[in-house]
Parts: C-alpha cells; sequence; structure tokens
C-alpha cells in the first residue's frame, strides 16, 4: 500500500493578501472545477436541499467530473431518498443529464438493466452511475449492490454517506455510528444512542468482491474527490465510491461547519480516505495534522451526551473505532505513532 500520490493530494493552504476566491492564482491545473467558467454543474440552483447540504455538495461534484471523465455521455440512476427527494420535486427537476428515479433498494440493479441495455445497443461510448445514500445502498440495497458487484456490471456506484435515514425522519442505519442519536436511538438508559459493536463497513464488503475500484472520499477535500470519480471512470466493470456528507439537520451541527465537520471525520480517524484495486489496498491518505475525536463530536449534538460522566465508556470506544481506522489504514505519517 502507499500513500496517494502528490499529484493527487489536495491543494496546500497558501496566504495571497488579497480576496481572490476560486483557486485563481494557481495554476490552471491546480485549481478545482469551481473555479474554472467551464464548471458543467450538473445539480443546478433550484433545488431544495437544507442550507449546509453535505450531499448536494457531494453530488454535484461527483457527477460533474464522471460527466467530464465520460465526455458528457453519462446517464444516472438514482435510489428514492433524500438526493432524490430535494433534486426532484415532482413535476421538476434540478439535474442537467439523463437521470433515472429507482425504488429505495434497486438502484445497483437499475444501473446494472441500463448498462445491459447501452451494451446490447453497442453503445461503449455513454457510461453509468448510479447513486444513493447510506440507507438506500447499505440496507435496503445491499443484496442488489452485492449482485452489481458480483456480476461485475459496468456501473460505478456512489454512496452518499451521511449516517443516517435522513429523508423519513433521521432513523438509524447500519451505517450509523456508535453511540450517535437518532430518533430509533434515543440517548435513554446505560447506553443511550445507537449501539456499540453495530454496522457494517462497505467498502470493506466491496473490497472482498474483488471488484476493479473502491474508495472513499469527502466533501472536504474536492481535489480528492474528483481525482477518486476521474479515476474510477478509468475502470470498466463494478466500481464503487463512498463520499462522506455531513448531514446539519440529522447531526445537530450547524449548516456553516459541514465543511469543518467532515474536515475533522478524517483528521481524527473516524472516516479514513482510502483506494483498493481487485480487492487490495492501494493508497490511503495520511491525516497531515491529527486532531483529538472529541473536536469532530463536539459540533455534533448527536454525540453530546458522550461527554457526560457516566457516558465516559462510550467517548473511549469512539477513540478506539478511530485508533483501529489509523492502524488498518496506515493513516499516520511515517515516524508518528499511535496513541
Amino acid at each position: 500500500m502507499t500513500k496517494v500520490p502528490d499529484s493527487a493530494q489536495r491543494v496546500k493552504f497558501y496566504q495571497t493578501g488579497t480576496f481572490t476566491v476560486g483557486n485563481r492564482l494557481l495554476d490552471d491545473a491546480q485549481r478545482t472545477v469551481q473555479a474554472s467558467v467551464e464548471r458543467a454543474n450538473s445539480l443546478d440552483s433550484g433545488h431544495r436541499a437544507c442550507q449546509g447540504c453535505g450531499e448536494a455538495l457531494g453530488a454535484r461534484y461527483v457527477v460533474d467530473a464522471a460527466l467530464r471523465a465520460a465526455n458528457d455521455q453519462l446517464i444516472a440512476a438514482n435510489a428514492t431518498g433524500c438526493l432524490e427527494v430535494f433534486t426532484t420535486p415532482y413535476p421538476e427537476s434540478a439535474w442537467r443529464l439523463p437521470w433515472i428515479h429507482s425504488l429505495f433498494g434497486n438502484t445497483p440493479a437499475v444501473g446494472a438493466g441500463i448498462a445491459a441495455a447501452l451494451r446490447a445497443r453497442g453503445r461503449k461510448d455513454v457510461r453509468v452511475i448510479a447513486q444513493g445514500g447510506d440507507g438506500g445502498t447499505t440496507d435496503i440495497g445491499m443484496g442488489c449492490l452485492s449482485g452489481m458487484f458480483d456480476r461485475n456490471d459496468d456501473v460505478l456506484y456512489v454512496c452518499y454517506n451521511n449516517q443516517a435515514y435522513m429523508n423519513t425522519g433521521v432513523q438509524r442505519s447500519s451505517q450509523t455510528p456508535p453511540a450517535a442519536r437518532t430518533a430509533t436511538t434515543t440517548i435513554v438508559g446505560n447506553e443511550p444512542g445507537n449501539e456499540l459493536n453495530t454496522g457494517k463497513s462497505v467498502p470493506l464488503i466491496a473490497m472482498a468482491h474483488g471488484i476493479p475500484y473502491v474508495a472513499t472520499a469527502s466533501v472536504h477535500d474536492l481535489h480528492d474527490l474528483e481525482y477518486k470519480v476521474v479515476k474510477a471512470m478509468g475502470f470498466h466493470g463494478a466500481r464503487y465510491l463512498e463520499v462522506f456528507v455531513p448531514c446539519p439537520l440529522g447531526w445537530g451541527s450547524r449548516p456553516a461547519d459541514t465543511i469543518k465537520v467532515a474536515r475533522l471525520a478524517t483528521q481524527c480517524g473516524m472516516f479514513p480516505l482510502f483506494e483498493a484495486e481487485f480487492g487490495e489496498l492501494t493508497a490511503s491518505t495520511r491525516i497531515r495534522e491529527r486532531k483529538p475525536v472529541e473536536d469532530y463530536l463536539r459540533l455534533q449534538r448527536r454525540f453530546a451526551h458522550v461527554f457526560l460522566p457516566e457516558n465516559a465508556h462510550q467517548l473511549e470506544a469512539l477513540r478506539e473505532i478511530a485508533e483501529r481506522n489509523i492502524r488498518r489504514f496506515g493513516l499516520l505519517a511515517e515516524g508518528e505513532e499511535s496513541a
């Protein structure tokens, strides 16, 4: 396993002494797509996402990058959920590409069907992306997703992971972190919030299928996100990308803190960024400046109870999860030691 190559790393912070925005003082090759007048903007203005919605930001940049990589020849299948509801209130749509609404749990199968139809018509130039939230991906859609991986269908599946069923009232999903408060994991009893030692890691499950490409990304690092989407589009066969997308409404965080929350999740080790090819871990993004897990948790009301003295064991369990991620994916720079 290697670290992410320098060419794919996010641009380091810099000061210009001006109010310059959009990285316009950088070379063209280093700028993000938001600084370009040629931006595709596949997810247009006018959608109904909440303020600070990480999923709206993540979906826009994922699909924009996929469109560019596919030379604008892209079809999207979209699961029921927040992303579908706030972008396509009938009869309106904020999408600027061919877009198909699927059921909650069959999006991978719909994407596979689109890919099969294109193959039957000899259309090798058109690519397919399927997308959904963590509920429609890791729970309701898990069987269809595993089938897509098993058949190695030529689909890039993107999971926008906001760690609960946000659209239906913030219920627990199998991606909800331990101790987190949701509508179905309330903060009562001796073990408030979500149970410890539950849930699943879909990136690791995807790796177990041996598919061509698996990666995790986050909305706080658009360079890394775009790089991984473009790299995924360079493969044929089944591919899986999981994007970390904070939800201010469900997490009890400030809308203005979405990017800060996402950054801290990676800096403390709670959400590792890595890549895998054909079942083997190939790269991970090292933590440049490690932060305490508490810095990440304090910004979210769903974890407020873990700071009470009687719940100190829950806080320690969350620290242990971060430590395990750091060891498993080699997230610290050489010479640094895990706590």
